[in-house]
């Protein structure tokens, strides 16, 4: 499912967090891991050195790779290491396209300066923006992959559709139970008879969609579980991971109406930012 996986690092907390998933998803899927240090042209990284002109961050930069490689080959990935100068969200964007890369694994929520530089804006900036899928992880998140329970947010859009095949396929590679759950969002309901009406035409649909991903699941020989929930969707996606045990969140991205990007945009970013567990951004397809 997965042949090329890259891995932006920055050495910190939050990037060591999210390396050991993405050896571990690269060890699962049997898949090539790049390990990446853009050394940001933005920041100033020049200094003399016993005497000669040195770039400081891109000397750092292959310490912090050469570590990160070397806990990759020992763990029997097979492993290319790179650090490269350029911006970073534009290099690491540049790098998917470039090599053909499958998924893109990071950290996020990092505390020091630089992290939030490196795994905050540039995260949100690759989920926004990649043609592969972006497995965010956070910090304090120890769920092992691979995932015995898959969760998927569902809308019945092109970018919650795109999420349910993900999920079907990780299911289906790992054998984890696939949960697609739909949102009904009750804040923005009233409680006269047309919002009454609405409300039910919105279940009506979203069973629809759910009979569609079970049917598609029960396809792929994936088990599959199906809910209707109402409230906050970030709350609610949350909530359900808790009471579930879920171990992994998969969610759509680049929606093009305006609800698609109220759900698929926010909602992806919020989860990133709060979710317990890591989180699979897959964007839409544009064609």
């Amino acid at each position: 499912m997965y042949d090329e996986i890259l891995f932006p690092t920055d050495g910190s907390d939050a990037a060591d967090a999210a390396l050991e998933v993405a050896i571990a998803v690269a060890d699962a899927h049997d898949a090539t891991l790049h390990v990446l240090y853009v050394a940001d042209t933005n920041q100033p990284s020049l200094a003399r050195i016993e005497g000669q002109v040195r770039d400081v961050l891109e000397g750092e930069g292959r310490d912090i790779v050469d570590d990160a490689a070397s806990r990759a080959r020992r763990a029997g990935v097979d492993t290319v290491d790179e650090v490269i100068q350029g911006g970073p969200s534009r290099t690491i964007l540049t790098y998917v396209d470039d090599r053909g890369i499958d998924l893109v694994v990071m950290g996020t929520r990092g505390g020091r300066d630089i992290e939030r530089i490196i795994l905050g804006s540039v995260t949100e900036r690759v989920v926004r923006n990649s043609a592969s899928p972006v497995l965010v992880v956070p910090p304090e998140s120890d769920h092992e992959y691979p995932p015995a329970d898959v969760l998927v947010g569902t809308d019945g859009s092109e970018g919650s559709e795109a999420a349910v095949d993900e999920g079907i396929g990780i299911g289906a590679a790992t054998g984890a139970t696939l949960h697609v759950v739909s949102v009904v969002e009750s804040s923005g309901l009233g409680f006269d008879v047309r919002s009454e009406q609405l409300s039910e035409e919105r279940r009506r649909r979203d069973e629809q969609v759910l009979a569609q991903a079970r049917e598609r699941a029960d396809d792929g020989d994936v088990p599959v579980e199906t809910a209707i929930e109402e409230g906050d969707v970030v709350d609610t996606l949350n909530e359900y991971v808790a009471d579930h045990g879920i171990d992994l969140v998969v969610v759509g991205t680049h929606g093009r109406t305006g609800i698609d990007r109220r759900l698929l945009g926010s909602v992806t970013e919020n989860l990133m930012r709060s979710a317990a567990v890591p989180v699979l951004s897959i964007r839409a397809s544009e064609e």
